[in-house]
């Protein structure tokens, strides 16, 4: 199986692991950004602690290392358009990004969803670099919980959500 094979087979595969939705935000100064990510992992309770794998290419990922921070915001179904914005779905860039959705500031300079199931604050700990990624371990500073019905899920492509029976 030759490497182009093998890479458009495993993002078919890897389209059949259903997983919850987050936009992670990140500012610096006057800039502010984020991306849309499927696959956010808490590796420790004690610390809080969360993994998130950020493309070097990104532009999110410049503005994360400058500002030592980010946010993890657990989507509601009902964000679908956010999670959109923050693909790039529509050619949105920074700021335009945080559009049809309520954001606040925390103290530390992190932008939260107010209308998110969960939103996590974070300082960066630790960084490992991995082909084009930035594997980003993040110390939970901050949690804003919402929880309500109908989390936000991707899968083979398409958003959905779960609902519980």
């Amino acid at each position: 199986m030759n490497d182009v094979t093998l890479n458009q087979d495993f993002r078919s595969a890897m389209r059949q692991l259903a997983g919850g939705v987050s936009v992670i935000t990140a500012a610096h100064g006057d800039e502010r950004t984020g991306l849309t990510a499927t696959s956010v992992v808490s590796i420790s309770m004690d610390p809080a602690e969360l993994l998130i794998s950020v493309n070097q290419n990104s532009s999110s990922w410049p503005v994360i290392e400058k500002s030592g921070k980010f946010g993890v915001n657990v989507l509601k179904k009902e964000q679908q358009i956010v999670a959109e914005h923050f693909s790039g779905k529509g050619g949105l860039k920074g700021a335009e990004r945080f559009a049809d959705d309520d954001w606040f500031q925390t103290e530390d300079g992190v932008w939260l969803s107010r209308r998110a199931l969960v939103a996590y604050a974070c300082n960066v700990e630790k960084v490992w670099t991995h082909h084009q990624h930035s594997l980003i371990v993040g110390r939970v500073t901050r949690i804003e919980i919402n929880a309500g019905p109908d989390p936000l899920t991707y899968w083979q492509g398409g958003y959905g959500s779960f609902i519980k029976n």
